[in-house]
């Protein structure tokens, strides 16, 4: 390869590069719109900072070496008989093991502080809202108030949200990029996901893994709004015509794609239970059709412990 071909070559690799990063401008998960969002932006940053200090340096090496020991150049220093370097090999391993242990740290540090299941620190009680995967839309109940939304999420801005997830078929992933924190959502099992929105708008929420024909369109719109405009929207899920019995959620758990977003009142109490419960088999739980319980259907540490004894 001669000198006009290699400088070439370089400037196109260059603009390929500029165009890539600028490419990523509007991706969601780098424009963070919440704190929790904020801090994994942060992490990912860092990590791919502390990986390239080994990656542009090898890529920069290969390219220098390749041009410096070329076969047209006759300057260049002959050592067929060379073996070692102990620089060299003091640099190849202890860089590495520096940046490892960097990013080790880091990881455990934040595996800890951004846990899903821990509450968010904040003055503000924090929102409830049961969150439902079925096939193929996304169910939300919002318990203190006794409705529900499909495809559609409302959230008080600077309000910490207590998410309860679960799903009433295949496994799912709930995700909303710029609030942060995927987390899986599994038939007969509930988990837990505390996020915050600090500033108001529109965000894109979505289904992050695979489960069946229609996951393409498995999406549902996040609107973080003031407290007035939340109670706003809380008050037209009131006036929606249609109740959220147990005749209706079975109809609604049918599979259907692209399902329009659609507000239910009077909320069965304890329905987001009930749809854990019909996967427990034998397990005293609630279930559809069934009175609600009054305890929650999830055993607590402390009931374990009791039962051991």
């Amino acid at each position: 390869m001669n000198k006009r071909s290699l400088v070439s070559a370089a400037r196109w690799s260059c603009v390929g590069i500029a165009a890539l990063l600028l490419s990523g401008c509007n991706l969601e998960l780098m424009s963070p719109m919440g704190d929790i969002g904020a801090q994994e932006k942060s992490l990912i940053l860092i990590a791919t900072g502390l990986m390239l200090l080994v990656v542009v340096p090898v890529i920069a090496m290969t390219l220098i070496f390749a041009w410096r020991y070329r076969a047209s150049n006759t300057k260049a220093k002959y050592a067929p008989k060379w073996s070692h370097s102990t620089a060299i090999e003091a640099v190849i391993w202890i860089v590495p093991c520096i940046i490892i242990a960097i990013l080790g740290t880091i990881t455990w540090r934040t595996t800890h502080a951004l846990d899903p299941y821990k509450p968010l620190a904040h003055e503000a009680k924090p929102l409830t809202i049961q969150a439902v995967s079925m096939d193929w839309k996304w169910v939300f109940i919002y318990p203190e108030y006794g409705v529900a939304s499909v495809n559609e999420l409302a959230l008080p801005t600077n309000v910490p949200v207590h998410f309860e997830i679960t799903s009433d078929s295949v496994m799912n992933a709930f995700f909303i990029p710029q609030l942060g924190s995927q987390i899986y959502a599994m038939a007969g099992m509930e988990t837990q996901l505390h996020l915050i929105a600090n500033q108001p708008g529109t965000y894109a929420g979505l289904s992050s893994n695979y489960s069946g024909a229609g996951f393409s369109d498995m999406h549902f719109t996040a609107i973080a709004t003031s407290q007035q405009g939340f109670q706003d929207w809380i008050n037209k899920a009131k006036a929606s015509q249609l109740s959220l019995d147990d005749q209706t959620y079975h109809a609604l758990a049918q599979p259907s794609e692209k399902a329009p977003v659609t507000y239910y009142t009077n909320v069965k109490p304890g329905l987001f239970n009930a749809i854990i419960g019909q996967y427990m088999g034998d397990m005293k739980m609630d279930k559809i059709g069934d009175a609600p319980a009054q305890a929650s259907a999830i055993p607590s540490p402390n009931d374990h412990a009791k039962a051991a004894e």
